[in-house]
């Protein structure tokens, strides 16, 4: 038998019959510290989010930078991604990036969200070149859009460009989730709560379990919207839990056999 489609989404076919029953890992349970309640995970259903993890907001010289706003916070999640994801992965576990990376004739951008990036129209939002600088704010292919330094692309890992504050509007992002045959998703990267916020809140009224990953996560706005962001995803939307509780715990994570 030959198979067709994605590995966690996939028929079995010869000439004489296809099967569509797909092949499902068994579940691989991992129990972690959360809030509202502790959780039990299952590993084989699961991926993890990066959001934005990107120079234009991550690095100095990129546009926020530019614009006078301290990027040194939101450098903060690359420690706690750099030893946490190479774990998941080697537990199957996917990554995918999702960072801003507009077409460069910004076609599908309408004015309410250009507007919020350059709100004089004075030419410094969204696919501008700024004074002295080489590279277009938010558009993809650019320096603006690569992963800040310190985190990388593996090759396992998988790639998609956004275009609002939500990863999920207009993107391939949940057919992506669904042929990866996920149903629980944990959130990291920046703004916390911006984009991150957005994109974890429509996966969950998307149907996905949403974990939201504290230590992995965090903004250049002011503490009280990461105070407001934490209460309303544990009251709301999903849990809060931290990134070094589940690191701690992913070689505890065992496979559950049917019985």
């Amino acid at each position: 038998m030959a198979r067709i489609g994605p590995a966690r989404n996939c028929w079995e076919v010869n000439e004489e019959r296809v099967s569509l029953l797909r092949p499902r890992p068994a579940p691989r349970r991992v129990q972690v510290p959360a809030r509202p309640q502790d959780l039990e995970l299952d590993l084989a259903r699961t991926a993890c989010v990066v959001v934005d993890m990107q120079n234009d907001f991550c690095s100095p010289g990129g546009w926020l930078d530019s614009a006078g706003v301290d990027v040194s916070a939101a450098r903060a999640p690359v420690g706690p991604l750099r030893s946490l994801l190479p774990p998941l992965r080697s537990q199957q576990v996917p990554v995918v990036w999702c960072n801003w990376g507009n077409r460069p004739d910004r076609a599908n951008l309408p004015p309410g969200v250009l507007h919020v990036y350059d709100r004089e129209g004075s030419g410094t939002g969204i696919g501008e070149l700024l004074p002295g600088k080489a590279s277009r704010v938010l558009q993809r292919g650019e320096w603006s859009t690569r992963l800040v330094e310190g985190l990388s692309v593996e090759e396992e890992d998988l790639w998609v460009d956004k275009y609002r504050m939500s990863g999920f509007f207009d993107t391939e992002l949940d057919s992506i989730l669904r042929n990866l045959d996920v149903t629980t998703l944990l959130f990291a990267g920046v703004n916390l709560d911006q984009c991150v916020f957005h994109t974890l809140a429509d996966a969950a009224c998307l149907g996905y379990d949403v974990v939201l990953l504290e230590d992995c996560c965090a903004t250049t706005s002011p503490y009280f919207c990461v105070e407001a962001t934490l209460h309303n995803v544990a009251t709301c939307y999903g849990f809060v839990a931290a990134g070094e509780h589940l690191l701690a715990r992913l070689d505890k994570a065992h496979a559950v056999v049917a019985t």
